[in-house]
């Protein structure tokens, strides 16, 4: 049992000089790159550490999704938000506007979206003929008519 935990921080030791000479910081973002950043010097003790608290943690995916913790917030994110609140807040103004293939609801929402502004009157005359495809039901949920949409659009 000694020779084998000998020979792994044989392994270890050999390792870290070999990761340490790369100078590559490999933790990512989270509270154990926040909290040893200071004493960071890119040794695998060091990154090893980092990614140790990251882990007992679990909070790289709150950092990231919440743009804390020395993660950027994906744009993604934050527009996916955005347009399912829209969606949400907005769904009957949306549906008469599809229905009319014109309106202040439907080019916001088309905004959100990313629809080019050249490619807006077929995306809008695509969602007016395929409108049962869209709502699809009285109880549709947002997901699905954002994702309905979406479909039409590509």
């Amino acid at each position: 049992m000694k020779r084998a935990l000998l020979a792994v921080a044989i392994t270890v030791v050999t390792a870290a000089s070999a990761f340490a000479a790369s100078g590559k910081v490999n933790t990512g973002c989270g509270l154990g790159t926040v909290l040893w950043k200071g004493r960071a010097d890119s040794s695998v003790f060091s990154q090893a550490l980092q990614a140790t608290t990251n882990q007992t943690f679990g909070n790289q995916t709150f950092g990231i999704t919440s743009g804390t913790l020395e993660c950027g917030t994906p744009g993604k994110v934050v527009q996916n938000e955005r347009l399912n609140h829209f969606v949400r807040a907005n769904m009957d103004n949306l549906a008469r506007d599809i229905a009319q293939g014109r309106g202040e609801s439907l080019d916001a929402f088309a905004e959100l979206l990313q629809v080019p502004a050249d490619k807006r009157p077929g995306f809008y005359a695509a969602l007016q003929s395929n409108f049962a495809s869209v709502f699809t039901s009285e109880n549709v949920v947002v997901a699905e008519v954002i994702d309905n949409a979406v479909a039409l659009a590509n």
